[in-house]
């Protein structure tokens, strides 16, 4: 499943490279898939703590960073709530996600397009390369989509609010913070999303993140 610790680069160069690589990449271009390649890359250079969305929003596509848009200041007041600095989420953790181009709004107008799975094959490498090399220690899903890239994927109200450790690593999935997705109405997800908070700020403490 791509999440086994590797050994971290001697030299900061090696991730800087992988995120050259992934801004010069034109593969779901020249496939046909994309009008236009627009990659965003990853970043800070190192963080224990790995976010992995699903696919780019529009507004990320505009400013250029992974979570631009509110669905960031969502996710920003989740780790808040967990017990992390309020700079922790843009300044120190690793942001990054499934496929590096927005792919468009949705054919039927409403939302983005949900990227293909041979889209999703293309940009995997890129993703395995980042966690190879960043290393982190707390891997958060955010979002159905990267869920499923990870572990079986199940309804969201039997993922959220529990952990998996693969390899040596902390995932917990989180359902995507967009104000488009209704699933965080229901009270008792909300109630899920509150244990999943509550399991991250363990981890925070246990591993003297933030």
């Amino acid at each position: 499943m791509g999440l086994g610790h590797g050994a971290r680069p001697r030299e900061g160069d090696v991730l800087e490279r992988l995120r050259s690589d992934v801004a010069g990449c034109r593969l779901c271009q020249d496939a046909g898939y994309l009008e236009r390649a627009h990659p965003i890359v990853g970043g800070p250079p190192a963080g224990r703590l790995m976010i992995i969305g699903q696919a780019l929003g529009r507004l990320t596509d505009e400013r250029g960073y992974h979570f631009a848009g509110p669905g960031g200041r969502v996710l920003a007041g989740w780790l808040e709530r967990a017990g992390f600095p309020p700079d922790y989420f843009r300044h120190d953790a690793y942001l990054t996600s499934l496929t590096r181009c927005y792919p468009g709004p949705a054919p039927g107008g409403r939302g983005d397009r949900r990227p293909s799975p041979a889209e999703l094959r293309l940009c995997r490498p890129y993703l395995e390369r980042e966690l190879r090399l960043v290393d982190p220690v707390v891997v958060l899903l955010v979002g159905q989509m990267a869920i499923g890239a990870f572990v079986p994927l199940e309804p969201l109200d039997r993922l959220v609010g529990t952990e998996r450790r693969i390899d040596g690593r902390f995932l917990l999935p989180l359902p995507h913070p967009s104000g488009a997705s209704r699933w965080l109405n229901d009270p008792a997800h909300r109630a899920l999303l509150e244990r999943a908070v509550g399991l991250l700020a363990r981890a925070r403490g246990a591993l003297a993140l933030g």
